[in-house]
């Protein structure tokens, strides 16, 4: 059965896998928030190519990824705070980690070990060819009609991307071949990692920037505590990523307590919502006040018609207010979650940590001694590791 597992493909993991939408690297963030906004995953792939262009003989690769929280770090820049119509026109590139790749092209036929090890390396997203059928005749026929939006085609080849989670998910159906370490606490697997990203309660947001890019490129989180180190919750790139672009101006003028409570899934209470208001106004940031007030009445009207709840929304409206708060088909087919942060202790096993990762959709789990303190956090990278190292023995 060991040798079975060794000789999986990666192409035995993308079995029901959707076409990958995309955006050229040429595009503006305007168009990549437009496009986010109606897509139904929250990551958005970017590509080297134009497929406006005329010449379809360019490489195209997929280069990087995007989604909301990128475009909401970016606008939370002091310039960008000031004109965030102005900041919307910059290019999509600009949004692109520029010391490394999170994606990286991989063939079907590559071993699951293989990919597990270029996960291991810090790889998030393997992109795999899935289908090649275009012929050349509809090829041109594609380039004879510029698209500015999502494209899934790239050279008559189509893509899909496997997640770490993806992975993980694939192992578990064959936990028993990782016994007994599967079974073992992971405080005794050495896999807890005391290096984490941490702010106090109330601290101002803003500080937090740096430590949520970060949380973003690591697919971990940012821990937020009291002053004994107690863990109260966090701010998630996955639970960011469910808001529209205003949360910026929430980032920019609140504490990261009461960011917690305005990203939380059932909305900002009013009161936060006029505090955001006040202080964007006394900071005299009318660009972010003007845009935080329009999408903000318009989620008013929207909670206020119980009827606009069972029918569906109008392009217009999905891209007026998308987000978790909203009505928008689009983003109401995704997972939200609470900013109440997911814990496990140092005896906890292995595969339970795994199956709480899964069951939450995300990549991590805090860790926490029996007084709430904060001791770490376990993530799917640090399990693969383990799991890499077990199949290693079994060759």
């Amino acid at each position: 059965m060991a040798f079975s597992l060794l000789a999986h493909e990666v192409s035995d993991l993308c079995l029901g896998k959707p076409a990958l939408r995309s955006l050229s690297v040429s595009a503006t963030v305007g168009e990549a928030l437009s496009a986010l906004k109606t897509s139904e995953d929250s990551f958005i792939s970017v590509w080297s190519c134009d497929h406006s262009a005329k010449n379809i003989e360019d490489e195209c690769r997929c280069v990087g990824k995007i989604c909301m929280v990128d475009v909401v770090c970016f606008l939370c820049k002091g310039e960008n705070l000031l004109s965030p119509s102005s900041a919307l026109k910059s290019l999509v590139s600009d949004l692109l980690p520029t010391t490394q790749s999170l994606v990286t092209h991989v063939e079907p036929h590559s071993s699951l070990v293989e990919a597990i090890d270029l996960i291991v390396q810090g790889a998030q997203n393997l992109v795999v060819p899935i289908r090649s059928s275009m012929s050349n005749s509809s090829r041109r026929k594609l380039h004879q009609k510029p698209q500015i939006g999502l494209t899934t085609m790239h050279k008559g080849c189509e893509y899909c991307w496997l997640t770490q989670e993806d992975v993980v998910r694939y192992l578990l159906s064959s936990i028993g071949l990782f016994s007994p370490v599967a079974a073992l606490p992971i405080g005794t697997l050495g896999i807890i990692d005391a290096d984490v990203l941490v702010i106090d309660y109330h601290s101002p947001a803003s500080s937090s920037l740096p430590a949520i890019l970060r949380s973003l490129r690591d697919q971990t989180s940012v821990a937020v505590v009291d002053e004994n180190g107690a863990l109260i919750g966090e701010i998630s790139p996955f639970t960011l990523a469910c808001c529209d672009e205003t949360v910026a101006a929430a980032i920019a003028t609140l504490s990261s307590g009461d960011l917690m409570a305005y990203i939380d899934c059932g909305g900002p209470p009013e009161e936060i919502v006029r505090m955001v208001k006040t202080r964007l106004k006394q900071r005299n940031l009318e660009g972010m006040l003007e845009e935080f007030a329009l999408v903000s009445s318009s989620t008013s009207s929207l909670s206020s018609s119980s009827s606009d709840e069972e029918s569906s929304p109008s392009p217009k409206t999905a891209l007026s207010r998308p987000g978790k708060y909203s009505r928008s088909s689009s983003y109401s087919a995704r997972l939200v979650r609470r900013a109440e942060a997911i814990v496990c202790h140092p005896g906890s096993s292995l595969v339970a940590v795994m199956i709480q990762a899964i069951a939450h959709r995300v990549n991590y789990v805090w860790v926490i001694e029996d007084d709430c303190c904060l001791a770490g956090i376990v993530t799917f990278s640090s399990m693969l590791k383990i799991f890499r190292e077990h199949l290693q023995s079994m060759a």
